[in-house]
C-alpha cells in the first residue's frame, strides 16, 4: 500500500514540474491585415481562381426563361409567391407519384423565404439564387382531415400572406372564415390529406406549428433546384392572377 502511495506522490511532482509558468513576455503576437482595396492582389492565386469564376459567372448569367412582367412578392396574392407555391406543389406532385405516395392536396410556402423580385425579361440562374438562398428541402406533410383545420385557423389569426397552391381561404370582419376551400372542396374529415411545404415550415418555422400533428415525408428536393428546373421548364412565365387569399379582417395591409 505505502508503495502505491509513492508511486502517485512521484507521479503528481513529475505532472508539476511538466507544466510551465505562463509568461507574458514568451507571448507573440501579429500585425493584423485589414481586407481592403489597398491591398495588393495575389496575381498567382487570382490565375488559379480565375478558370473556375469565369466558368461559374457564365453559368449565373445563364438565360433559363423570360417574363414580360415583373414577378414580384408584394400583397396577399403576389404573382411570384403563387408561382413558386405552384411550382413546389407540381414539384412534390411529381415526386409523389414516382414514389407510391398519394397525390398532394395542396402546397405552402412562406413568403420571408422569398428574397427579392424578379424584374420583367430575361431570366437568370442567377436570380433564382438571389430569390431563394437558403438549402430548404421539398417535405411532404401527412395530415387527417380535422388537423389540417389548424391550416385555415393559422391564416386566419396572422392574416400572413405565406403563399399557398389549391387552397383558398377567406375570412369575414368577424374573425371567422368564410371559405376555406382545398383543391375546390370542402375539408372532408375522413380524408387524409398530403400538404407539400418546406422543411423550415414544417419544423414549426413562421409559427406553423400545425405542421408538428402530421407525418413529414422527406423527398430529398432542394426547393432552389426545383425553381430552377420549373423555370427551365416554361421558357414564357405565365404568372398566376388568381385569388387565393382573402382577408376581410385584414387591420394592416402589406
Amino acid at each position: 500500500m505505502k508503495s502505491k502511495v509513492l508511486g502517485f506522490g512521484i507521479l503528481g511532482i513529475l505532472l508539476m514540474g511538466c507544466k510551465a509558468p505562463l509568461s507574458i513576455a514568451n507571448v507573440h503576437t501579429e500585425k493584423n491585415i485589414y481586407i481592403t482595396s489597398e491591398l495588393s492582389e495575389d496575381k498567382e492565386m487570382a490565375a488559379l481562381i480565375e478558370p473556375y469564376k469565369h466558368k461559374l459567372e457564365g453559368k449565373m448569367n445563364t438565360k433559363i426563361s423570360h417574363t414580360n412582367t415583373e414577378l414580384n412578392k408584394s400583397g396577399d396574392n403576389s404573382n411570384l409567391g403563387n408561382l413558386l407555391a405552384d411550382y413546389t406543389f407540381e414539384g412534390a406532385d411529381e415526386w409523389a407519384k414516382k414514389n407510391n405516395v398519394p397525390p398532394i392536396d395542396a402546397a405552402v410556402i412562406n413568403i420571408g423565404g422569398i428574397r427579392t423580385i424578379i424584374p420583367k425579361g430575361d431570366i437568370l440562374t442567377k436570380q433564382i439564387y438571389e430569390v431563394m438562398p437558403f438549402e430548404n428541402e421539398v417535405v411532404i406533410i401527412k395530415m387527417n382531415g380535422r388537423d389540417v383545420e389548424g391550416l385555415f385557423d393559422y391564416y386566419m389569426k396572422t392574416q400572413k400572406n405565406n403563399p399557398v397552391s389549391h387552397l383558398v381561404i377567406e375570412t369575414e370582419e368577424n374573425n371567422s372564415i368564410s371559405k376555406k376551400l382545398i383543391n375546390g372542396k370542402a375539408i372532408d374529415y375522413n380524408k387524409t390529406y398530403y400538404i407539400a411545404t418546406s422543411d423550415y415550415l414544417a419544423l414549426g418555422g413562421d409559427s406553423m406549428f400545425f405542421f408538428s400533428k402530421g407525418e413529414m415525408i422527406s423527398t430529398g428536393i432542394k426547393m432552389r433546384d426545383l425553381f430552377l428546373e420549373k423555370f427551365k421548364q416554361n421558357p414564357e412565365i405565365s404568372a398566376p392572377d388568381d385569388v387565393r387569399l382573402v382577408f376581410k379582417n385584414k387591420k394592416v395591409q402589406e
